[in-house]
């Protein structure tokens, strides 16, 4: 790696930019090139490491959830795609999975994935595929019941051709709504990450059938270049409703 030189200043004298700019090396694509260079420069990306989240994903259910209010006190959560754990982790401290808060009811954090992830403090973590048969029973199961909010930041992994990736993207999405539908309580909220490319439609139906308000929102946490938004759903109507759609 090598830090771009700036321009001599008043003095005379050279001074560094702070921007990080990355080589290509080889065997690396100019696309994974450019990829690291934006993490490396993106001050989220920083901020997380000092707040001790897995990642910048962490701001954007911050951001969520500071103008929508799913994540309180006692809430039963879902984190579906878990990994790296970012989502599962601002979770915790909001619902009081720890019971820090005095006097506040504690909440419980259920992630799963694919793939292990690394032990979160006050999170319980499964390797499970949430489009098993079984996979919604089992959730309630270790919940103890049904969910408060199920939310997903999950993305199918990229394609290169960006049509396809956005209906990967919102297959995985409706998908995931409709395990929302069997594990949610009534009152329940659904959150997920979807991609602007005019495949959405199907997906605002169904959600608009289920729930008494649906909003589309892009976190100030998102890349402003990024394609993503995000969906709220709140007010599941429940299991009855969703069986007449």
């Amino acid at each position: 790696m090598a830090r771009g030189e700036g321009k001599p200043g008043a003095s005379g004298r050279g001074y560094r930019d702070l921007r990080v700019k990355v080589k290509t090396a080889k065997g690396r694509k100019l696309s994974s090139t450019r990829w690291l260079e934006r993490q490396l420069n993106d001050p989220l990306v920083q901020q997380a490491k000092k707040d001790g989240y897995r990642g910048r994903a962490a701001y954007k259910i911050l951001d969520l959830d500071d103008k929508f209010r799913f994540l309180v006190p006692g809430a039963r959560v879902v984190d579906l795609g878990a990994a790296p754990g970012g989502w599962s982790q601002v979770a915790v401290k909001r619902v009081n999975a720890l019971g820090e808060k005095q006097g506040k009811r504690v909440g419980r954090v259920l992630g799963v994935d694919l793939q292990a992830v690394d032990p979160i403090v006050g999170a319980e973590l499964h390797v499970l595929d949430f489009l098993a048969d079984d996979a919604d029973q089992q959730v309630k199961e270790w919940l103890g019941g049904p969910a408060d909010v199920v939310m997903s930041d999950m993305a199918a992994a990229s394609s290169g051709h960006k049509q396809t990736d956005h209906l990967r993207i919102m297959a995985l999405c409706e998908a995931a709504a409709y395990f929302a539908f069997d594990v949610l309580s009534e009152g329940g909220t659904f959150v997920a990450k979807v991609l602007a490319g005019g495949a959405e439609g199907d997906l605002q139906k169904i959600l608009k059938q289920n729930f008494t308000r649906v909003v589309n929102v892009k976190p100030a946490a998102s890349r402003s270049d990024s394609s993503e938004k995000f969906v709220v759903a709140t007010g599941f109507r429940g299991i009855e409703a969703s069986k007449e759609e």
